[in-house]
């Protein structure tokens, strides 16, 4: 038998369809496009997204989060729904208003590539969107938020936060530090100009 004769099969690839289905039976959560589908955020999630080497430093902390997924070089926060159009308000009240950061939020209309359900990301291609912290049924009520006034900050079941409870502000602000650490650590050293 020849070389040319030997074929090698294709990468496992999980199908669209088992992964739009897991989104939209399991969890309840609006897919959008494809392949591969798209997760609608704004309306059960916002989303954080920011360079993955300062998110790789965020879940370092003692931060409490939702779920993560990690996309290339970019990671991605499920937050509370509306908490994008906090971001801007956030960002200046922790006096972060006016520094560079590559952190950006997704809210209504905007959409993320649906990482690979939990359990088959060993199927995904190199580079696919895959769960860092997965979610599970019902993790939307404890998605990181602005704390509401006169009510605890406890989380819900399951894994989708820390008991301590997810805060937006401190995850924004967590955020934002390790986006300033991430930058100024791929700045190339500059010569002293008074030298």
């Amino acid at each position: 038998m020849s070389l040319s004769a030997v074929s090698v099969p294709s990468p496992r690839v999980p199908s669209e369809d088992g992964t739009r289905a897991w989104y939209e039976r399991v969890l309840g959560w609006s897919c959008a496009g494809g392949p591969p589908p798209q997760l609608v955020t704004g309306i059960r999630f916002d989303v954080l997204e920011l360079p993955s080497d300062a998110g790789a430093a965020v879940l370092r902390r003692r931060v409490a989060t939702g779920p993560v997924a990690v996309m290339g070089r970019r990671m991605r926060f499920l937050v509370a729904p509306g908490a994008a159009e906090e971001l801007e308000g956030l960002l200046h009240w922790l006096e972060w208003g006016g520094v560079a950061l590559d952190l950006t939020a997704l809210g209504e209309g905007g959409r993320i590539t649906a990482p690979v359900p939990p359990g088959r990301a060993g199927e995904s291609p190199q580079g696919a969107a895959v769960w860092l912290r997965p979610p599970e049924l019902g993790c939307e009520a404890s998605l990181p938020a602005l704390p509401v006034p006169g009510r605890g900050t406890g989380a819900g079941p399951g894994l989708c936060a820390e008991p301590a409870g997810p805060d937006l502000v401190r995850l924004v602000a967590a955020a934002a530090t390790e986006c300033h650490r991430a930058r100024l650590g791929r700045r190339t050293p500059q010569p002293l100009a008074f030298s």
